[in-house]
């Protein structure tokens, strides 16, 4: 799983076998739950095979806010940086492979990388790109219609209509799975 990876950290291939060694291989059936909303995260999720959904309770219903696949982070990165409750709960939506880490080996791994300049620079451009989702995201929730959410969904990230069940995809559209399946239906999808 890692080595295609290795390449892309050439500054730390002396450190590479440590650093991987850190990682935990687990596989978990759809349905489990990897983080709870309000338990306070210590580990990240790197995601070697599958689908996991963050979501949060708003009065009794399920919220999806974000669907992470293969080759992806998923944490509750506030609850992991600061200590603070998890604002969501982490769940395997598939049957999937992922590689854990523990909060304090991921920090002796920042701790290398910030001694290379460029791969400090990678993550925070990384973090930039995520954050710029999220916003892109909320203006679009202010902004766009179901539909025109939907469509924007269909044409920037397909993968998610052809792999989540519509119910969650509902839930991260802000609407019924109902209102979905008319949505559908309307556009002869």
């Amino acid at each position: 799983m890692f080595d295609k990876f290795k390449d892309n950290f050439p500054l730390l291939k002396d450190k590479w076998d440590e650093h991987i060694s850190y990682y935990h291989r687990i596989e978990v059936p759809a349905g489990t739950v990897l983080l709870k909303e309000g338990e306070f995260s210590k580990k990240a999720f790197l995601i070697e095979k599958g689908c996991l959904r963050v979501w949060f309770n708003n009065n009794g219903k399920d919220i999806t806010f974000q669907f992470f696949f293969e080759n992806e982070v998923a944490s509750s990165g506030e609850s992991f940086r600061k200590n603070i409750p998890s604002f969501f709960t982490i769940q395997a939506i598939e049957p999937s492979i992922v590689h854990w880490i523990h909060k304090k080996d991921l920090d002796k791994i920042l701790d290398d990388i910030s001694q290379a300049p460029e791969m400090r620079n990678d993550m925070r451009d990384n973090s930039f790109e995520r954050q710029y989702d999220y916003m892109r995201q909320l203006i679009s929730f202010i902004k766009d219609s179901p539909e025109q959410r939907y469509l924007k969904l269909l044409t920037e990230k397909p993968h998610i209509i052809q792999r989540v069940p519509q119910h969650y995809i509902a839930t991260y559209l802000g609407i019924t799975p109902v209102s979905l399946s008319r949505i559908r239906n309307r556009l002869g999808r």
